[in-house]
């Protein structure tokens, strides 16, 4: 039986890097844990309903219902706002646990200041990825190229050079890179099979343990319609949400489709007016209680999000990839590989393409069958009760040197 501690969860105000950890947080309390979890306001009551204490601080990110077009278009567009939350938060951080360090520090991939402050305070950091990790070779095939050209302009020099600085000034000698990307231990909230590369993932250091999803009735309920012979659901995500176009195509492909029943979430920045008619087999929502939709659902056409696609899978359901932004294009790659999805570009989603990707896979008896290895493959993961398990041995291992 592990002593009970004092853990530490920091992490963004983004529903994707919060979501796929409140059930781990969950389990911790319930463990008799006391798990403290900094978090900007906004998503305060997501987790303080996890059982754990928020610890509020001030974010200078677009909020999580923030028009997309907030971040930006390039690579150093997405990433100086991590670097310059970062700066500002750490200061905050530091009064907020002042007098009530923890034993451990747990944090998503995108809270910098966790790793300054575990290094500050001695105890070990596990990070918990909502998304895939690094494999060998994922610099020189990945990181590398992708930051060749920005590296040598003005801006992306200046970039390094801050972060460089920022860590040197809190005591820390490693490059931003695999100070960002190379944690010293982790925990993958994905299923192995939407890793890429997953057998050159060094398995000593993250240990993938599924999706750790729950009862989420609190999110609501959903009912199929009784006489819906198939029923498709259309979701972006929570971010990237902003394509009437792509909504348009939808309707045209699965509105009038005869015995079909379309749930389209067009989120918080579309006007549903601008849609134009809607035909009378169509619920068009800004937001929708995906996993209980899915459960019932015959078709997803989804952006491809780490923590969508891992809804798709467990819930056998098969898949259009329509990828928006980030590692979802990897992940649509990754799903068509695997035969349980299609991944069609935005620009090559008309409705025509559309229809006929969907009559395709639902009537396909191997993609169905693939679905259902990988539901099975994920239950063996272990998903929530293995995390806890894991970061309670780390734990453990802490106190046995202490001895």
């Amino acid at each position: 039986m592990t002593t009970t501690a004092h853990i530490a969860m920091f992490s963004i105000a983004a529903h994707g890097h919060v979501n796929p950890s409140l059930e781990v947080i969950r389990e911790l309390v319930a463990r008799g844990h006391r798990v403290t979890y900094a978090i900007p306001p906004a998503l305060a009551d997501k987790v303080a309903e996890s059982g754990a204490e928020p610890k509020l601080w001030n974010s200078t990110l677009p909020g999580p219902d923030a028009d997309p077009e907030a971040w930006g278009s390039t690579l150093l567009d997405n990433v100086e706002p991590f670097l310059t939350d970062a700066i500002q938060a750490l200061p905050q951080l530091t009064e907020a646990y002042e007098g009530d360090e923890p034993d451990l520090v747990l944090h998503d991939i995108a809270s910098y200041p966790a790793r300054v402050l575990a290094h500050r305070w001695g105890v070990p950091a596990i990070s918990l990825s909502p998304c895939m990790v690094a494999w060998e070779g994922y610099e020189q095939e990945v990181a590398e190229p992708m930051w060749e050209e920005p590296k040598k302009t003005d801006r992306g020099r200046a970039y390094y050079e801050r972060f460089q600085a920022w860590l040197e000034e809190n005591g820390i000698t490693q490059h931003p890179d695999p100070f960002t990307g190379r944690p010293d231990r982790s925990l993958v909230l994905i299923p192995k099979a939407l890793q890429w590369n997953a057998n050159r993932v060094d398995q000593s250091v993250h240990s993938f343990v599924g999706a750790c999803q729950a009862d989420r009735t609190a999110e609501g309920d959903w009912r199929r319609p009784a006489d819906a012979e198939k029923v498709v659901l259309v979701s972006l995500g929570s971010a990237f949400t902003k394509q009437p176009a792509f909504y348009r195509e939808c309707l045209r492909a699965f509105g009038d489709l005869p015995g079909w029943h379309l749930v389209l979430q067009i989120g918080r920045h579309v006007d549903p007016a601008d849609l134009g008619d809607v035909p009378p087999g169509v619920e068009v929502r800004s937001w929708v209680p995906q996993l209980a939709i899915l459960k019932q659902a015959d078709l997803f056409v989804t952006h491809a999000g780490a923590g969508g696609s891992q809804e798709g899978l467990a819930t056998a359901t098969p898949m259009i990839a329509v990828p928006q932004a980030a590692d979802q294009f990897g992940n649509a790659d990754v799903l068509q590989a695997l035969g349980v999805a299609r991944h069609i570009p935005t620009d090559e989603a008309t409705a025509e393409t559309l229809r006929e990707t969907a009559l395709a896979l639902v009537a396909d008896p191997e993609v169905a069958a693939r679905l259902k290895d990988i539901q099975a493959e994920m239950v063996h993961e272990g998903g929530t009760g293995r995390a806890a398990d894991l970061i309670e041995a780390e734990l453990a291992a802490v106190r046995d040197e202490e001895r």
